[in-house]
């Protein structure tokens, strides 16, 4: 199974996702939780995950945790398949790596200015005519 993208843990943990966002991590507490006599199960690093505030000690962390539910998942089939399903639920809330966007705007005098990354659907900026 592919691993989870630390990144996109530190994203949910962190609480940058917003309310989607903690209710994935929710759900990943959940599946964490489920009886396993697989271990480690994750409860620990998940824990230590939430509760780290250094963004180089929560960067260790997530990639901690990332390695141990990978391990978890290649010994318990099920918790594989609800992880994979977690996962790509939890991509499309949390959108990390590529596709950033860095904008700068400076000098002169801007009339408008847009700053964007993810946008569905249309951008209607109304008439601008003199």
């Amino acid at each position: 199974m592919e691993p989870i993208a630390p990144e996109l843990l530190t994203a949910l943990a962190s609480g940058t996702a917003g309310a989607a966002g903690q209710q994935m991590w929710t759900a990943l507490r959940d599946l964490v939780r489920r009886r396993t006599d697989v271990e480690p199960n994750g409860m620990g690093e998940l824990t230590a995950l939430a509760a780290a505030v250094g963004s180089a000690e929560r960067a260790a962390l997530a990639e901690r945790l990332a390695q141990v539910l990978a391990e978890r998942a290649g010994r318990d089939s099920v918790f594989a398949d609800a992880l994979r399903a977690w996962r790509q639920d939890a991509r499309d809330v949390v959108r990390t790596g590529s596709g950033d966007v860095h904008n700068e705007v400076s000098g002169g005098r801007q009339q408008t200015v847009i700053q964007a990354r993810d946008v569905h659907g249309g951008i209607n900026l109304g008439n601008h005519g003199g």
